[in-house]
């Protein structure tokens, strides 16, 4: 039997963000409550860590809950939440043994108490640890991240802490959620939708997007991988004529 071919990532890939779509539908075809899909999706989280470690990849970004995403039944909401407490629960010891770093991208003031406190013990837990980032995306809009920028930028200069015209890209890049991490270099969104739902506007402005039909609680590491290929084969310029 030929030995099966080992992928090799050798383009720059320094910050993969994730939209984990498709786990009602993939409870729904199993005849399963939406929220168990929820509770299954949460399982795929660590495998795409360890991927990322694999390959040296040092920023994850997870859609885990979006502004709009109020608009869902409460109890669904509810068991979002519970997952997610979970999860920092189970997963904390572990990521803050290999140097993960949790960062928190979102108001999460609208959060319950619980999930708050949870966010907020992870964060101060490992914020001094550096060897990965998983920047959890939650109670987060890409259009009211850069109206908040905005906000606090437009207040330091009406205090006069800063100058209107050394506003530049860095530096609104700072006032923004994610700030410290590299922009996006690769985007996928599973379950074969294909838009950014208000995720990451101003990070993702040069990001290849690969959207894959599977659903995400099936987005395991080969999936992954497939994914991490078609980047590899992807020819970004930048605006410009020559390859990465």
């Amino acid at each position: 039997m030929p030995k099966k071919k080992t992928f090799v990532l050798t383009k720059k890939l320094q910050h993969v963000a994730f939209i984990m779509d498709g786990n009602g539908r993939w409870a729904n075809l199993r005849g399963l409550p939406r929220h168990l899909g929820h509770r299954e999706a949460m399982n795929r989280i660590m495998e795409i860590f360890e991927t990322c470690r694999e390959f040296n990849i040092y920023c994850m970004s997870f859609y885990a809950f979006s502004t709009e995403n109020w608009n869902r039944p409460q109890d669904e909401i509810d068991h979002l939440m519970d997952y997610l407490e979970e999860w920092f629960a189970k997963e904390i010891d572990y990521l803050d043994s290999v140097g993960a770093r949790l960062q928190i991208s979102g108001d999460i003031a609208r959060l319950r108490d619980s999930t708050r406190n949870a966010c907020i013990a992870a964060y101060e837990r490992t914020k001094n640890n550096n060897a990965i980032v998983v920047n959890v995306c939650l109670n987060y809009g890409g259009r009211d991240d850069i109206v908040r920028a905005c906000r606090a930028i437009a207040q330091e200069a009406k205090e006069g802490k800063v100058d209107i015209d050394a506003i530049d890209e860095p530096y609104f890049g700072e006032h923004l959620y994610t700030h410290g991490l590299p922009d996006v270099d690769l985007m996928i969104r599973t379950s074969g939708e294909q838009r950014l739902s208000n995720y990451l506007l101003w990070q993702n402005a040069y990001a290849e997007f690969v959207f894959t039909p599977v659903k995400w609680p099936d987005f395991k590491r080969k999936a992954f991988i497939d994914c991490l290929e078609e980047f590899q084969n992807r020819n970004r310029r930048y605006g410009g004529l020559k390859n990465e």
